[in-house]
């Protein structure tokens, strides 16, 4: 059994089904995706959750281990600007995903001094993601212990010359010298949720990601939820939406099954929980599961988020798919999120064009967007209020006209706060990225793809190998092989990996529904 439908839980259930197991898969709401919400907007979908597609190679074998393709099923444009970006200056700068033209583009904005630290840049952050793409990213749950019998003692020796014990910022200020570049590459600790002040320089591994590729989904990133469904779907995994999770069935301290809001038992030889970890330890699943992972401080929270789903109208700066607009000040928007708990008065604002994307026509009227500012995830405590929200949404259009964008919405935007994100998500405050990534330890502290508990398994953005849609989607394929491993410890007839099998389980022998 898989509970929760967002993108951890859809591959982990394709994974099993395709390893010859029975797969029934709970969903609270009406549709897959979990995070990868579509809102709706004066009758039009508008995605407003992740936005960036990356790696998309853990699609990719998922896929072909189901027998199939991931071209097949969905469109996907690689996207020649990884994003806009623009200052209150007057500055502007594309980053290109084209490795010359984004040398050349940071030869004009910022010198030729700069182009070259810039390439040397790519190459550490190329080197980084080497080194840790086997010891930690594909491991259910790393360890200090495993990473260096893994790397050996001359990996380790120049994983930490690349830095794992500095600050993602102070890394990046012996990288660069323009600090419009090192807040540029600064913002990549909030993918993981956290401050670039506080996040490891190995957190630089981000940018060598996004310039390996980011791709356009038509249909927008839901679409990916709803084709690995439908695929799942195809190859027997039962999918009930409406079916809400309100306890953890546990018999002689192993989980076998779950109790449905309405007080349906379902019962099952073992249980994939893709929602956060944290519901699990403050209880909200049955006194139990409290054990089964260790809880989050609230101090520990990564990120929240402040978005509003709109159509509008355009002028002024020429928007592309991404566009990040910063202010003067950036150590001051997370001491205010994660020192003063405030919404920021000087925060960086995201804007997902969701019409501009390759080969599209710019629009002449209104167009979709999706726009956001970092926020404290306290939304379980009733913070932020109705008053700073509104302040925020002040601040965030003026920054907006500093920099050169004129936005006039035509109809009401859906706004959505750390309290709603708090009740989608329960025991988050709104953190959407699980803990924060803060410190060198903070990554051998998250939960794995095995709990506490036997027979329960773990997937999803709050665990390992943590946020964004492929790490999500790996996470799946982790808690599956580790529940196939799991019950190959009676019977051997069978090894999993997350890149696949080389025999199949006969679905007599093993269901989890």
């Amino acid at each position: 059994m898989v509970v929760g439908a967002g993108i951890g839980g859809l591959v982990a259930a394709l994974d099993l089904a395709v390893s010859g197991v029975a797969v029934t898969l709970l969903e609270r709401s009406q549709a897959p995706g979990g995070k990868m919400r579509r809102v709706e907007v004066d009758g039009v979908g508008i995605d407003s959750g992740p936005t960036v597609f990356t790696l998309r190679w853990i699609l990719e074998q998922a896929f072909e281990r189901a027998g199939a393709a991931l071209g097949d099923r969905l469109r996907l444009s690689a996207l020649p600007v990884l994003a806009r970006h623009a200052w209150p200056d007057g500055s502007r700068f594309d980053l290109h995903a084209d490795p010359a033209r984004a040398l050349e583009a940071v030869g004009d904005f910022s010198g030729a001094g700069e182009a070259r630290r810039f390439e040397a840049f790519r190459r550490r952050a190329g080197e980084v993601y080497r080194r840790l793409d086997g010891p930690y990213i594909r491991s259910q749950r790393p360890d200090l212990f495993t990473m260096t019998r893994r790397l050996g003692l001359s990996g380790v020796a120049e994983l930490a010359r690349l830095g794992p014990f500095a600050s993602l910022w102070s890394a990046l200020g012996r990288e660069f010298r323009d600090p419009r570049l090192r807040q540029l590459f600064g913002r990549y600790a909030t993918y993981c949720g956290a401050s670039p002040w506080r996040a490891p320089a190995t957190l630089m591994l981000i940018a060598r990601v996004e310039m390996d590729g980011v791709w356009a989904v038509e249909g927008g990133m839901h679409a990916v939820a709803e084709a690995v469904a439908a695929l799942a779907t195809e190859r027997g995994v039962r999918i009930r939406y409406g079916a809400e999770a309100s306890r953890l069935i546990v018999a002689d301290g192993r989980a076998c099954g779950v109790e449905l809001a309405g007080g349906e038992r379902v019962m099952a030889d073992a249980v994939v929980f893709n929602g956060d970890a944290g519901a699990l330890a403050q209880g909200l699943l049955g006194e139990e599961a409290r054990h089964a992972v260790p809880p989050v401080a609230r101090a520990e929270r990564s990120l929240s988020a402040l978005t509003w789903s709109m159509h509008a109208k355009t002028g002024g700066l020429e928007l592309d798919m991404h566009n990040v607009f910063f202010d003067r000040d950036y150590a001051s928007e997370f001491d205010d999120i994660f020192v003063r708990r405030r919404l920021p008065r000087q925060g960086t604002v995201y804007v997902c064009a969701q019409d501009r994307a390759p080969g599209a026509v710019a629009p002449a009227g209104r167009e979709r967007l999706l726009c956001l500012v970092n926020a404290p995830p306290d939304g379980d405590l009733g913070s932020p209020s109705a008053l700073e929200i509104d302040s925020c949404e002040r601040r965030m259009l003026a920054l907006l006209a500093r920099c050169g964008l004129q936005m006039e919405a035509r109809a009401p935007a859906v706004r959505t706060t750390p309290q709603a994100f708090s009740r989608l998500f329960p025991a988050t405050g709104g953190a959407l990225y699980g803990p924060a990534t803060h410190g060198w330890t903070m990554q051998f502290r998250r939960p794995g793809a095995t709990s506490a508990m036997p027979g329960l398994f773990l997937a999803g953005g709050s665990v390992h190998p943590g946020p964004g849609v492929p790490m999500a989607a790996m996470s799946g394929r982790l808690a599956a092989a580790a529940l196939m491993a799991s019950l190959d410890s009676t019977s051997r007839s069978r090894a999993v990996g997350i890149s696949g099998g080389t025999s199949t389980r006969s679905p007599t022998t093993a269901g989890t529904a």
